[in-house]
């Protein structure tokens, strides 16, 4: 079995974690694929939207143990060089991929499962959905950006309360605290995810780009910086086929039609 899978349909992408056997718990292959599939995805132009999931019912089960167990036995501490070397790299493409990503979640969604979910920019949970940190119930701390991610979320209290005591939360209080936005019926989420995934791929890529990087931006910038960075990124989406177009379909009072230029 690959151990991911890319499925195209026109602009739009899903990229399954594919061990359900496991409930997708993360293998040093896993990464890897996963690694190459995003940067791939990053660097296509014929790809607008991008939805990750999981296969058999489960988004991810965080870390595969029993690979780590035996990577501790041979390696010792630097069993947890994979922090560095893999989980970092994957953060970093999803959170810096110039185009929209979703997250579709179903069933167990909890240590670095929960910090891929986090470092996309939407997410769907199914109802029936269990999240958590997880990470102190092993001995380990958060990785994978979730002590920047969380907290930014559901604010620092909580994060603080989630992380020190590991408790698993739902899918609805999930919503209540900020982490999502939409729910679904179980079984309905990557459904619901294609159907938001297409409407972003229909959108304006460009500006979905230069708003993800502005937005990222934002909690290390002052107010001054992020204006001007705001600016300059206004100035080349002005230069966009989109934007010229977009403004004349406004004035003919037609519907926009972007192509992502």
């Amino acid at each position: 079995m690959e151990p991911v899978i890319v499925d195209r349909r026109d602009a739009l992408v899903t990229v399954s974690i594919n061990r359900p056997e496991a409930r997708n718990a993360l293998t040093r292959a896993v990464k890897d694929a996963l690694r190459k599939a995003l940067d791939d995805l990053a660097s296509d132009d014929g790809v607008r939207a991008v939805v990750l999931t999981g296969a058999g019912g489960h988004f991810c089960a965080g870390q595969d143990l029993k690979e780590h167990a035996v990577a501790l036995e041979e390696h010792g501490a630097h069993a947890l060089d994979t922090v560095a070397d893999d989980y970092v790299p994957v953060v970093r493409a999803l959170v810096t991929m110039p185009k929209p990503v979703i997250a579709a979640v179903e069933g167990n969604c909890v240590g670095a499962g929960l910090a891929l979910a986090l470092a996309c920019d939407l997410r769907v949970l199914s109802t029936a959905a269990t999240l958590a940190t997880a990470f102190t119930g092993i001995g380990l701390t958060t990785d994978s950006g979730l002590a920047h991610t969380l907290p930014r979320m559901v604010g620092d209290a909580r994060a603080r309360e989630l992380v020190l005591l590991a408790r698993p939360f739902t899918a609805e209080q999930a919503v209540a605290w900020g982490i999502a936005a939409q729910l679904a019926d179980p079984g309905s989420v990557l459904d619901d995810a294609l159907a938001l995934g297409r409407r972003l791929a229909a959108g304006p890529t460009a500006a979905y780009a230069e708003s993800k990087a502005l937005l990222t931006a934002s909690w290390t910038r002052g107010l001054e910086e992020t204006m001007a960075a705001e600016g300059e990124a206004q100035i080349r989406l002005g230069a966009t086929k989109d934007h010229v177009a977009a403004v004349a379909a406004f004035l003919a009072k037609e519907k926009p039609a972007f192509t992502g230029r």
